[in-house]
């Protein structure tokens, strides 16, 4: 892992607290809720080297629940690989606008292969991609301000907005990623299954 990456966590992480509290009973997320879970998502090569380094480390002291992980990802892979748009040896999405196109109805009912389903909680929570850390709060993209839709109701659009998230505001996932890179690793983006069995 990169040096920074404990650094980039604590910047995303004390955005996400100051976004809960200036939030409020706005927002619902709560241990067990799953609503951001369910569905594939594209995550950086830096998120996924995060979540092998968890699933190594989890090996260490948990290693029955390490080997339930593995297990739900080779399924998960088994499902996923079929219609995955991008190079399913490998694992990294194709870049071009067809292949975002598929990508946008891709597996949108697929659950997490960290997602416990018994217990409904992330067996890789301190590991998990930036994208988990963020959902939620009101997140600004190239769509505009996007918000969970169990959360923010009876909010104004003024209200929400007071109470974006700025996830990275230095950019230095992209940093990160580029140094990465330069050392040899793979670039382009992935999903958690993929980057887990990798």
């Amino acid at each position: 892992m990169p040096a920074g990456d404990q650094k980039l966590i604590q910047i995303v992480d004390a955005a996400l607290a100051d976004a809960t509290r200036r939030s409020s009973d706005w927002l619902v997320c709560r241990p067990g809720c799953i609503q951001c879970c369910i569905g594939v998502f594209a995550i950086s090569q830096l998120d996924a080297a995060r979540l092998r380094q968890g699933l190594n480390e989890l090996e260490q002291f948990d290693p029955q629940r390490a080997g339930v992980i593995r297990r739900r990802t080779r399924e998960a892979v088994a499902r996923l690989s079929p219609a995955f748009p991008g190079d399913s040896k490998t694992g990294i999405l194709a870049e071009d606008e067809d292949a975002e196109q598929l990508f946008e109805d891709y597996a949108d009912h697929e659950p997490c292969p960290v997602l416990d389903p018994v217990t409904g909680m992330c067996d890789l929570y301190t590991s998990r991609p930036i994208t988990c850390r963020a959902f939620g709060p009101p997140v600004r993209s190239e769509g505009g301000l996007g918000v969970c839709e169990l959360c923010y109701h009876g909010a104004t659009d003024e209200q929400i907005e007071a109470c974006e998230m700025e996830v990275d505001p230095g950019d230095l996932e992209s940093t990160l990623l580029k140094d990465m890179e330069q050392a040899g690793s793979p670039s382009g983006r992935t999903i958690i299954a993929f980057a887990l069995a990798g």
